[in-house]
């Protein structure tokens, strides 16, 4: 009679409202119901696979807004397990859809009913602090995020043996928030260990091992380290596509950062194809609208300016910080990555008027986020002193300028 509608192409149907309040009345009572735990460990164990991987998302897509649902009345309902597993696969999925504050309370709550349920040294909970901290990272809380990386690595050692996959998981965790703030020679150790862990106990050709030897190419290049990092960039490259596919993002991840070791070794031509295969893989994956795509199109731009196609590049630049400002906000580091790349192709291009105040905000959001000393804050600061100079300031002026880090 219409209650049930069955959708023409989907493998969905509706059921109408009025059916839904009447079941919900009928559930209404005394204990926990019965349908309610039934239903929860049926979305539970539909709700599978990894859900940060792209090849599980047509699966669990159509799951997400029942996961959320039953996850939301069992929790109401007191009830711990799976709720908190069903809750924490809901927030890594939103996380890697770049869907960063709906990620995060269901991240923060999954933790917090699974340390009212356990021990403080459970296993359980060093997954949960991790997942949440790989968040906090994402979205530039980095004191947050490293505090909860040493809690998990702390219970995860006392748990596991110092070679467990585990152990190697919150050794690269860490050590790429480190990277990150400018301590490589805290990083590296960390890195090499997690490589060798996972290597031993996983063999040489898992895609945890790409992953990791990615991490720590990626801090020799930082370090300048060319050529100790391209051979570890190309072994990478060739077990992702080996284990994943030539068009999953995890290959597009090491497609961009080999590119950008040619790049900085001046082999423009040679890099200038990865990032537009990398940049298709991820359009494909993830849309027009992931933070993914930006970090590639940051990359492909930055190699059109050098190869003097300035106006190719600037329009890859604008959709990137768009990107970037709708993902993150406006005071985000990879906000402040993409002005200074605009700001320095304004400058290259005779427009310094508008070079300047882009200049000047990307270099308050690094001093403000990663503190003066970092090398963004650095370079930002050099080009920002580059276009006062350009634009004819006073010196008096020059100082009072590069004094104020306020936006």
């Amino acid at each position: 009679y219409s209650l049930i509608t069955r959708a023409a192409e989907r493998p969905e149907f509706s059921v109408h409202r009025l059916v839904q309040a009447v079941t919900r009345h009928e559930l209404q009572g005394d204990g926990v119901p019965e349908r309610l735990v039934e239903a929860l460990r049926w979305i539970t164990m539909a709700f599978m696979g990894d859900p940060a991987d792209v090849r599980n998302w047509p699966v669990l897509d159509p799951l997400a807004s029942h996961a959320h649902t039953v996850a939301r009345f069992a929790d109401e309902a007191e009830i711990a397990e799976p709720t908190t597993i069903l809750l924490s696969r809901l927030g890594v999925l939103l996380h890697a859809k770049a869907a960063y504050s709906a990620s995060e309370p269901l991240l923060r709550r999954a933790l917090a009913i699974d340390e009212n349920s356990h021990d403080p040294n459970h296993p359980i909970i060093a997954i949960h602090v991790n997942n949440l901290a790989q968040l906090l990272k994402a979205t530039n809380h980095l004191a947050e995020a490293e505090l909860l990386m040493h809690r998990a690595l702390k219970i995860d050692e006392a748990n596991y043996s110092a070679n467990h996959s585990r152990i190697a998981d919150d050794l690269n965790n860490l050590a790429l928030l480190l990277k990150e703030t400018n301590r490589l020679a805290e990083a590296e150790p960390m890195l090499r260990r997690g490589l060798a862990i996972y290597e031993a106990t996983l063999g040489p050709d898992d895609p945890r091992v790409a992953t990791s030897l990615n991490n720590l190419a990626q801090a020799l290049h930082v370090m300048s380290r060319f050529d100790e990092a391209e051979p570890l960039m190309s072994r990478a490259l060739a077990i992702a596509e080996t284990h994943s596919g030539l068009k999953h993002p995890m290959v597009a991840i090491q497609l961009n950062n080999l590119a950008m070791l040619l790049e900085a070794t001046s082999r423009h031509a040679e890099a200038e194809p990865l990032l537009r295969r990398a940049l298709a893989i991820n359009e494909t994956s993830y849309g027009s609208e992931h933070p993914s795509l930006s970090i590639v199109l940051n990359n492909l731009a930055q190699v059109l300016r050098v190869t003097n196609r300035s106006a190719e590049a600037e329009p890859l630049m604008l959709r990137a910080l768009k990107i970037d400002m709708q993902s993150y906000g406006a005071k985000h580091p990879d906000v402040a990555i993409c002005l200074n790349n605009l700001a320095t192709l304004f400058h290259s291009t005779n427009r310094t008027i508008k070079a300047e105040p882009l200049l000047r905000r990307a270099r308050s959001i690094f001093i403000q986020s990663l503190g003066p000393e970092h090398p963004y804050s650095q370079s930002a600061s050099t080009n920002y002193l580059a276009v006062l100079q350009s634009l004819g300031k006073s010196p008096t002026e020059i100082q009072a300028l590069m004094a104020s880090p306020d936006l």
